[in-house]
């Protein structure tokens, strides 16, 4: 199980005069896993480094940029003007690679999560058409819909990471009938999973800058029981329990979650209480999809 304990608030504010405008590190927050940046990089800037010891996923959330790595050199020519102009373009880096992205439009805003992984995988450049090949899920129904881009999904060529991308239109709920994800649970006869062990990361973006989205965080026993108010650029961390999403009415809400923890899986648990929603729902909310492939018509 994970950590019963957190060592700072669940609620981590952005701080927008950085240009790492939001870090979160596994040691410092108390987890085994998942660490967590993102940065705003102007024209010809860059990011570079050594993957060491891990996984890395590099999201962009709006503009364009190169990128030099050990394995390959690639370039976005149609990226988003931020995330509710478009798809993602991604790049999953393995352990042990070099590398160094470059801001290749005036500003580059751009997110990356990863976590310790032993094993080697290649490395991957996800394009938008990517994205909309695997396939862009509308879950849920009524005030419940919402819009899930899978960018690393479980089943992807990795070892840990998991990485999707979810629009919720204004006013509605998201991550509902909420679930957790907290304990390994395996089907003793199939040997599925039925529940992993994941820490989880919401990273949050509002298409206004007064706008915000409630997010509870709660187990069943509610020894965890907090209410965090999301503003663009916060992050909501999740080490156990149930955590559902409201975006505020009249603001549309976009979150990024990174996921890492025993299994390569989005195996969870439903919350009993609520279990009994599904199947109610009369229809899709007409306002999804949100983002589509034919937005990306290059950062400007």
């Amino acid at each position: 199980m994970l950590n019963q304990y957190i060592k700072i608030p669940l609620l981590v504010k952005a701080n927008d005069k950085k240009v790492s405008y939001q870090c979160i590190s596994a040691d410092e927050v108390g987890w085994k896993h998942l660490n967590f940046e993102s940065r705003m990089l102007q024209q010809h800037e860059t990011w570079e480094g050594n993957t060491g010891q891990n996984e890395m996923l590099f999201v962009l959330l709006g503009g364009n940029f190169s990128a030099q790595t050990d394995q390959g050199f690639w370039e976005t020519k149609n990226g988003r003007k931020d995330v509710f102009s478009g798809l993602p373009h991604a790049l999953y880096l393995p352990p042990n690679t070099n590398y160094s992205i470059k801001a290749s439009s005036q500003v580059l805003d751009l997110a990356c999560g990863w976590c310790p992984a032993e094993e080697i995988h290649p490395v991957q450049f996800i394009t938008p058409e990517k994205v909309d090949e695997m396939g862009i899920e509308f879950r849920g129904g009524d005030n419940a819909s919402r819009q899930i881009n899978s960018i690393l999904p479980p089943g992807s060529d990795c070892q840990r990471l998991v990485s999707v991308e979810v629009y919720t239109p204004s006013g509605n709920w998201s991550s509902f009938p909420a679930h957790k994800h907290d304990e390994v649970k395996i089907d003793p006869e199939t040997g599925a999973v039925k529940e992993a062990s994941l820490e989880e990361i919401y990273f949050y973006k509002v298409d206004q800058p007064q706008g915000y989205a409630m997010q509870k965080v709660y187990t069943d026993d509610r020894s965890l029981n907090q209410i965090t108010e999301s503003h663009n650029n916060d992050a909501v961390l999740v080490p156990r329990g149930y955590h559902p999403v409201v975006a505020l009415h009249g603001y549309n809400v976009y979150y990024l979650n990174f996921l890492a923890g025993s299994h390569q899986s989005l195996a969870n648990t439903d919350d009993p209480d609520h279990k009994w929603i599904y199947g109610t729902w009369k229809g899709m909310d007409e306002r999804i999809p949100m983002v589509t492939l034919d937005m990306n018509s290059g950062e400007k």
